[in-house]
C-alpha cells in the first residue's frame, strides 16, 4: 500500500491488485497494514478528540440525517473529527453538502480542522485534503466497476487518534473484519453496525446488531428496533439537505428520520460510556434531543 499510495505501482498492477482483493476480499491484517500505510502519510496535529467518525459512503439513498446525531453530540460536549469523501454519485447528497446547508464549511487542513474543533467542538475535512493519494484509489471506482479496499480502510483511519471510533459499513459481514482491524491497529474504542448506504445512521425500523470492542474485548450488541414497523421510505424522501435544518428547528414532522438521529446518538452514548445501556442511551438522547438549542441553525 505504500508503494501505491507514492505512484510506485503500474495501472495494470493496482487494477489487478484491487480486483484480486475484492474478489476473495481484504484480511484483518491486510487492511491494519494498508492503514499504517495510509497514516504514514498524514501530518496529524496534536489535538484532543473524543470520537473518530468517518462518512465514506458515496451511493447512500437517504439523507445523512446522521449529521445531526453528530452535531447533537458535539452541543452536548463530545469533540467529533468527522471525515469522508469530497462528493457522492448521483442523487445522492454528500456529507459536505448537508453540513453546508446548516452553515457549516470543511476544514481545509488538518491543522484547520484542529482550530474548528478547539472552538466548536466539531469539524468535518475532505480526504482529498489530508490524504489526496488515498482519493485516488476511490476515483478508480467507476472504472473497475467495483468498490475496493479503500472503501473499508479508509474508516479505520482515525487521523487524529480518538479513542473512539465509530463506523457505519454496507453488509453485515464487514462488522466481523473492521473489528479484528481495529483490534490489531490498537484502537481502544470502537462501534461498528449496519447503516444506511453504509453509514454511521441507525436504521429505526429495524434491529440493530452492533459489533464493538472495549474494555472487555470484542462484544456484540442487539439494539431492538425503536419504530418497529414504519417506513423510511427513502426511495421518496426528497433529496433536499435543507431539511435536516427544518428537521433540527422542530419544523419537519419526521418521525422516522427523528428516531433515526436519536438512535444513532444513544450508540455513540454507549460507545462513549456516557451511558450504562442500550436503553440509558436511548433515554439520554432522546433528553438532549429535547434539548438542543433549536436557534442554532437558524433561517439562510
Amino acid at each position: 500500500m505504500d508503494m501505491i499510495l507514492a505512484g510506485r505501482v503500474a495501472p495494470e498492477q493496482l487494477g489487478a491488485m484491487l480486483a484480486i482483493l475484492r474478489y476473495r476480499k481484504e484480511t484483518s491484517e491486510e487492511l491494519a497494514g494498508f492503514v499504517e500505510a495510509a497514516r504514514d502519510r498524514v501530518a496529524a496535529p496534536g489535538v484532543a478528540v473524543d470520537l473518530d467518525w468517518p462518512s465514506f459512503a458515496d451511493r447512500h439513498q437517504q439523507l445523512p440525517w446522521f449529521v445531526l446525531a453528530a452535531l447533537l453530540l458535539a452541543e452536548n460536549g463530545v469533540r467529533i473529527f468527522m471525515h469522508g469523501l469530497a462528493g457522492a454519485s448521483s442523487g445522492c447528497v454528500p456529507t459536505s453538502a448537508a453540513l453546508a446547508a446548516l452553515g457549516l464549511a470543511p476544514a481545509e487542513s488538518l491543522d484547520a480542522a484542529a482550530r474548528t474543533l478547539d472552538g466548536d467542538g466539531f469539524a468535518y475535512i475532505r480526504l482529498d485534503a489530508y490524504c489526496p493519494e488515498l482519493m485516488g484509489l476511490f476515483s478508480l471506482r467507476p472504472i473497475l466497476g467495483v468498490r475496493t479496499a479503500a472503501n473499508s480502510f479508509a474508516r479505520m483511519l482515525n487521523p487524529l487518534g480518538a479513542p473512539h471510533l465509530i463506523q457505519g459499513v454496507f453488509h453485515p459481514a464487514y462488522r466481523r473484519p473492521h473489528v479484528e482491524s481495529c483490534r490489531l491497529l490498537g484502537q481502544p474504542h470502537l462501534a461498528v453496525f449496519k447503516g444506511g448506504g453504509g453509514e454511521a445512521q441507525r436504521n429505526p425500523e429495524k434491529p440493530c446488531l452492533v459489533a464493538t470492542l472495549g474494555d472487555g474485548g470484542a462484544s456484540e450488541t442487539r439494539w431492538p428496533a425503536i419504530l418497529p414497523g414504519s417506513r423510511f421510505a427513502w426511495r421518496d424522501e426528497p433529496r433536499d439537505p435543507a431539511r435536516l435544518a427544518r428537521l433540527w428547528r422542530g419544523e419537519l414532522d419526521a418521525p422516522v428520520p427523528q428516531a433515526a438521529v436519536i438512535g444513532t446518538v444513544a450508540i455513540a452514548l454507549l460507545l462513549l460510556g456516557r451511558a450504562e445501556s442500550p436503553e440509558d442511551a436511548e433515554s439520554r438522547a432522546s433528553d438532549m434531543w429535547a434539548a438542543r438549542r433549536r436557534d442554532r441553525f437558524g433561517q439562510p
